[in-house]
């Protein structure tokens, strides 16, 4: 499923840490506190219990957002937006 993962973390240690979490989840990370991508169930599930971990509920705010695919091929990009083939994973991998 693709997911949306936003944040907004109060401790720069712990959202720095939420990032990675999320980068090492696979997602793509389309703005600073922004991920988006495609994971399993149980991805999902574990990439939550690693955030709740890191985050101070009376403080920090994070929003973990399933998307099916077709909503993903409605979504309306605007600007220097992200790249949709990438996150659909129609692209596996990215060659400099």
């Amino acid at each position: 499923m693709t997911i949306w993962v936003l944040y907004d973390i109060v401790n720069d240690k712990a959202r720095s840490k939420a990032a990675k979490r999320c980068q090492q989840a696979g997602l793509y990370r389309v703005q600073f506190s922004c991920f988006l991508g495609t994971l399993t169930q149980n991805q999902k599930d574990t990439l939550q219990l690693q955030l709740e971990e890191l985050i101070n509920e009376e403080t920090d705010k994070v929003y973990i957002f399933p998307m099916s695919r077709s909503e993903l091929q409605q979504t309306v990009l605007l600007g220097q937006a992200f790249d949709r083939k990438l996150v659909t994973d129609e692209i596996r991998a990215l060659f400099f």
